[in-house]
């Protein structure tokens, strides 16, 4: 909207569309020389219409959509030349809230009162939309409920309500847009998933479905079907923010169990499916609207580059990183204060630290800010010392991607850094990187600045304060226009190299990269708005451009290893003999590093053929780790197998009951194994898995009881069947663990397993030949192992 202002009382609902409410029934003002002269809008579209949203098309911002107020009448206005003109549409159902197609801009998406989702295409040369009712009167739609991902395509999540229940469910649901029927709807999901759980953000889908009280997250990159989330075993979420999907890749921070005023932050591989840790602990505190705001700040203009806030020893700390989390450094205090005394500060005992809370108003810049256009430049408020506190508080910036830091007092506009005070009369701008400042004066009296309107682009050279004299006084705004200060536009000579670097270390996401910065106090306007890299030259490929794969842990020393619950050749279970398989080495290349050669194949996963083996670790389980159930209901069997052909190994499942289910392959039993018993008792369940080179077998006793029967004589069988059939056969040896082991692996019954595991390795390793490998057990209570 090249010129063009729409002032009113508005406040902004949804940024990412560009949704406002218009309050108090106000009047609507456009200003086309950007707020020097104003006319009034509400006669264009009749002085009686009341108004309740506007909404700016994302790919066109000439095209403009106005709600009219539901309790007066249910139009929308549409101006496809700035607000200069309207056209009005009737509607027969009452609009909530609209959404534009990320792409299309004649396509949107309409959330009514009576919770339907319609769709409509506005063309300029149809007398009125063509609308089509994607829901009908059985399904409900929570919040707002549509997300478009390719030209046709939308997610909707209906509530399905069970008045007779007390409660309703979601199910996930897409369709296309323009024929949305019940037989045209597809469900990527047979059960009920998460309310509000769907996410769309680029690349990727994300949706949460809780069974039993555990929540499992599920993926689909590049629309194909969802597969589930693998975060390392022992992490246990309760909740789960997608922090970032840009640069091919997942940020995500979740909460744990055990977490309350932080979360640890994961990363991806290219799919989103695999994720690894990529730092613990970090803070987070809540926002105005209850939202979860969390301390990690991507750096504009250098990929790779990160801020985060952790928590260390009841300490918050402020850390860096060069290469998307694979390592973290303390921020270096600035050698001396404002007045040019020395500031004596060592690490790791001090550092400097930022607070990176992002602004939920809009039109303030909140507490650190970066731009493209500005490359390595960082301006943020903190402090020096221990750690992060809210006295003492100064202003900082770095001009070189935080490597150096000074002490001032701004805030950062664009290229150049300006200033000002909640209630002040001026502001201060600098052109040189906020060493030296010029203090223009913007107002008779002191004025409380609620924002400032900047329109996009680097050539502008307007800026719009708004805000009031008092709490009781009318809002008001002030155009800046500053195009005097620049005496020209920037040419080559106004230019100077600068060397991307990491404490000395040039090579930076694998590639050495120089950019170009206007040399500091040259008043000329830059002509573009990202960061200009004049070259990028690939680094060889070392340690540090590769991270941790899934299932793996970083030791002491530096290597990663397989964590003591991972198993790596789980990974090839699927194969079948004669395809391959990437073998992993531990490592994967930190997405979008850009190095060659070197250690790269080392570190790179290896193809091999998919080993034709027997079947080993193979494991029998119920659906909700319980091995109790009543008569009559249905118990879902679960087989696991961690070693052998899946494809090419027979499974026979003996319910103990008298009935047994034989299956070809293990690829059928992957949505488990149904049974219902129908007398009550102890069953012993036994899995076998076989193929051409062996066999393994698993088994577990299940109760099934009877409502009618006593507690003591359930207690008293189960003892009965424990003393004839187990110590028949083995003898035991007493281990003892601490007593707080469940409490710290809520909803893990395998940590059983996962630590019979270690120590049978462990008592084979120290035994040698003195015993037959095949002779040693584990027994733990509650589970055999």
């Amino acid at each position: 909207m090249n010129g063009a202002l729409i002032s009113t009382h508005i406040q902004t609902r949804n940024e990412m569309h560009s949704e406002y409410r218009i309050e108090n029934f106000a009047s609507i003002c456009r200003s086309t020389d950007y707020g020097s002269t104003y006319e009034r809008l509400n006669d264009k579209v009749g002085v009686k219409t009341v108004l309740s949203y506007l909404y700016v098309c994302p790919t066109n911002k000439r095209k403009i959509m106005v709600l009219t107020d539901p309790e007066f009448e249910s139009s929308v206005l549409i101006s496809s030349d700035e607000g200069s003109s309207y056209q009005k549409y009737r509607l027969n159902f009452f609009v909530l809230s609209l959404l534009f197609h990320h792409t299309q801009e004649d396509w949107a998406l309409a959330y009514s009162h009576d919770q339907k989702v319609s769709f409509a295409v506005y063309k300029q040369k149809k007398k009125e939309p063509a609308v089509v009712n994607i829901t009908n009167d059985h399904i409900h739609l929570m919040n707002i409920p549509g997300l478009f991902d390719d030209d046709s395509s939308v997610h909707v999540i209906p509530k399905i309500n069970i008045p007779k229940r007390g409660f309703h469910n979601c199910q996930y649901v897409t369709c296309r847009a323009q024929a949305c029927s019940e037989s045209s709807r597809t469900y990527p999901f047979s059960g009920y998933i998460e309310t509000n759980s769907l996410v769309v953000q680029d690349e990727y889908v994300f949706v949460q479905v809780t069974t039993t009280g555990r929540a499992s997250y599920y993926v689909s990159y590049q629309r194909e079907p969802f597969v589930r989330i693998k975060i390392p075993k022992y992490s246990l979420p309760k909740d789960m923010h997608i922090v970032s999907t840009d640069q091919g890749q997942v940020f995500t921070a979740v909460q744990e169990w055990n977490q309350n005023d932080t979360y640890n932050m994961y990363i991806s591989d290219t799919r989103g499916v695999y994720f690894t840790l990529a730092l613990e602990n970090v803070r987070t505190s809540r926002g105005l609207g209850g939202n979860s705001m969390i301390d990690l700040y991507e750096v504009a203009g250098i990929e790779g580059m990160l801020i985060a806030n952790r928590k260390v020893e009841n300490q918050v700390k402020t850390y860096i990183t060069y290469n998307k989390g694979r390592d973290w450094r303390l921020l270096q205090a600035p050698t001396t204060d404002l007045a040019g005394n020395p500031i004596h500060c060592v690490l790791p005992f001090c550092s400097l630290h930022l607070q990176l809370q992002m602004s939920e108003n809009p039109y303030l810049s909140g507490s650190i800010s970066t731009k493209s256009s500005a490359p390595g430049v960082i301006v943020a408020t903190g402090n020096i010392g221990s750690e992060l506190s809210y006295s003492n508080v100064a202003m900082f910036i770095s001009s070189d991607a935080g490597n150096n830091w000074r002490q001032v007092w701004i805030l950062k506009h664009g290229y150049f850094l300006f200033s000002f005070a909640h209630l002040d009369v001026f502001c201060r701008i600098s052109f040189d990187e906020g060493r030296q400042w010029t203090r223009h004066s913007f107002s008779a009296m002191p004025l409380f600045v609620d924002g400032v309107l900047v329109e996009a682009g680097a050539e502008n050279q307007i800026m719009t304060f708004f805000g009031h004299f008092s709490h009781r006084s009318e809002w008001q705004l002030i155009k800046i226009d500053y195009k005097s200060i620049f005496t020209r536009r920037c040419t080559e000579g106004d230019y100077q190299t600068w060397h991307l670097h990491n404490q000395g270390e040039p090579c930076i996401m694998g590639q050495k990269q120089i950019y170009m910065k206007r040399r500091p106090g040259n008043y000329c306007m830059v002509g573009w708005d990202n960061s200009r890299i004049l070259s990028a030259e690939p680094c060889i490929c070392r340690a540090h451009d590769f991270e941790c794969d899934y299932g793996f842990e970083r030791r002491g020393d530096g290597n990663c290893l397989p964590a003591f619950w991972f198993n790596p050749s789980t990974l090839s279970q699927s194969c079948s003999q004669g395809q391959n398989y990437l073998n992993s080495t531990g490592y994967r290349k930190v997405v979008a590093n850009n190095c060659t050669k070197g250690v790269k194949e080392m570190y790179t996963a290896r193809k091999q053929q998919c080993p034709n083996r027997p079947p080993r670790g193979l494991v029998l389980t119920t659906h909700d780790d319980k091995l109790t159930a009543n008569m009559g209901s249905n118990v879902t069997f679960l087989v696991r197998l961690e070693e052998g052909d899946s494809m090419r190994t027979n499974i026979q499942l003996d319910f103990g009951d008298g009935t047994a289910v034989s299956y070809s392959n293990l690829s059928w039993t992957q949505e488990g194994i149904r049974h219902v018993y129908r007398s009550a008792g102890i069953f012993r369940v036994t899995v076998q898995a076989e193929n051409s080179l062996g066999f393994d077998t698993s088994s577990l006793y299940l109760h099934i009881e009877d409502i009618g029967h006593l507690m003591r004589e359930r207690i008293k069988g189960l003892s009965l069947l424990l003393s004839s059939s187990v110590t028949e056969f083995f003898k035991s040896l007493l281990l003892s663990f601490s007593p707080n082991l469940d409490e710290a692996n809520p909803d893990i019954p395998e940590w059983r397993q996962d630590v019979g595991r270690v120590i049978k390795k462990a008592v084979l390793q120290v035994s040698g030949n003195l015993f037959y490998p095949s002779c040693h057990s584990l027994s733990f209570p509650g589970s055999s192992l």
